[in-house]
């Protein structure tokens, strides 16, 4: 909580990678994790992917995928680029002219697999207009397009042809003197993730894209990225971090920031603590919270708010939380500021008066930010 010190058992030790740079956003190397998603509009359309991409930007992407299948939309890619506020990967796979021309469009990173763009020869190539452009490379590893030759030697997926396909195509980089890239071993199965993740920690120092691929919709991809990813990241495994689901990559985002937020790793914006109420509650705290919610979406300084029913936790999860409202009946409970009691204040006039203090605490602590950074 933000105006409480670390405590030392919260602490996670994570494992320690070499950095790249994907645009200006650092990945690996102690860097803070980053939280990516991916645009589902036709690359096309390149006012509804730049659309696309503001917005999950300003849910706090740091860094945004765009798929490139075909030269029509490595050429929009390049407007794209221009008008994003953050990095574009290009998601890159079999066509290796792709890989170059969105290199030359201005992508900040190739998502790719080096195994499955050709010969040698055009890797070498693809590789040369990364270099040549400033970009870093993804190599994306997928338990459902494991290469022939490994589904035939292990009978199915399984961690080790995962991580033998990821040190592969980390060889046929490293031996064109390449090494700007990150790797990820991405399955459906949260099992088979989580394994061949915590292997692939093992035998490199390259940075981590962590992900629990085609997860699902809004609610069951949420909880197996959160089973999964919320193990490795408490782990020490991950620098960047992909929510995939079924939905809006807005929710992707918040996701992902939920999930970073749970460990402690990162925060941004207001961290609701809320009780899932019960026939003790002085205020309709479901309804209370989903309003809260909406209404201070817009704060991205990191804090906490408590919002409590009734007194038998309220006070006490209150004195961890910047704010703070707990039900004491009468139609009216108690504001929390700073851990401290504060004042009554109506239930009636409970929403406006916690938005408005909220505000004031977001400002108080960018203030002292500002201060400290003089």
């Amino acid at each position: 909580m933000s105006h409480n010190p670390i405590r030392p058992w919260r602490n996670i030790e994570r494992r320690t990678s070499r950095q790249i740079m994907v645009g200006p956003v650092p990945v690996g190397g102690g860097a803070p994790i980053t939280v990516q998603t991916m645009t589902n509009t036709l690359t096309t359309d390149v006012a509804g992917t730049v659309a696309q991409v503001q917005a999950a930007a300003e849910a706090g992407a740091d860094i945004v995928r765009v798929s490139v299948p075909d030269e029509a939309s490595a050429k929009a890619l390049k407007d794209i680029v221009r008008e994003s506020p953050v990095p574009i990967v290009a998601d890159i796979h079999f066509h290796y002219r792709r890989g170059i021309e969105a290199a030359e469009a201005g992508a900040a990173c190739l998502r790719i697999n080096p195994g499955n763009i050709g010969s040698a020869a055009r890797v070498r190539e693809v590789i040369a207009a990364a270099r040549d452009h400033g970009c870093s490379m993804r190599i994306g590893v997928n338990a459902g397009s494991l290469e022939k030759h490994l589904l035939e030697k292990y009978g199915e997926p399984c961690p080790e042809a995962m991580v033998e396909s990821g040190l592969d195509h980390i060889r046929i980089l490293q031996d064109n003197d390449f090494h700007e890239f990150k790797i990820s071993v991405k399955a459906s199965d949260v099992f088979l993730a989580a394994a061949a993740y915590s292997q692939l920690a093992e035998v490199t120092d390259a940075p981590i894209h962590l992900g629990i691929t085609e997860a699902g919709g809004l609610m069951t991809g949420t909880i197996k990225s959160a089973i999964g990813l919320g193990n490795l990241l408490w782990s020490g495994i991950g620098d960047t971090i992909r929510v995939s689901l079924s939905a809006d990559p807005v929710e992707e985002v918040k996701v992902g920031y939920e999930i970073l937020k749970a460990l402690g790793l990162r925060h941004r914006g207001v961290n609701i603590i809320s009780c899932p109420s019960c026939a003790r509650q002085g205020f309709d705290v479901i309804r209370t919270v989903e309003i809260l919610e909406a209404r201070l979406a817009h704060i991205k300084t990191p804090m906490s708010l408590s919002i409590i029913g009734c007194v038998v936790n309220g006070p006490g999860e209150a004195l961890m939380t910047d704010v703070g409202f707990t039900g004491g009946g009468a139609g009216n409970g108690m504001v929390y500021l700073a851990g401290k009691q504060s004042h009554r204040m109506d239930n009636a006039r409970m929403i406006e008066h916690i938005v408005e203090q909220v505000e004031r605490r977001a400002a108080e602590i960018e203030a002292q930010g500002a201060k400290a950074a003089e």
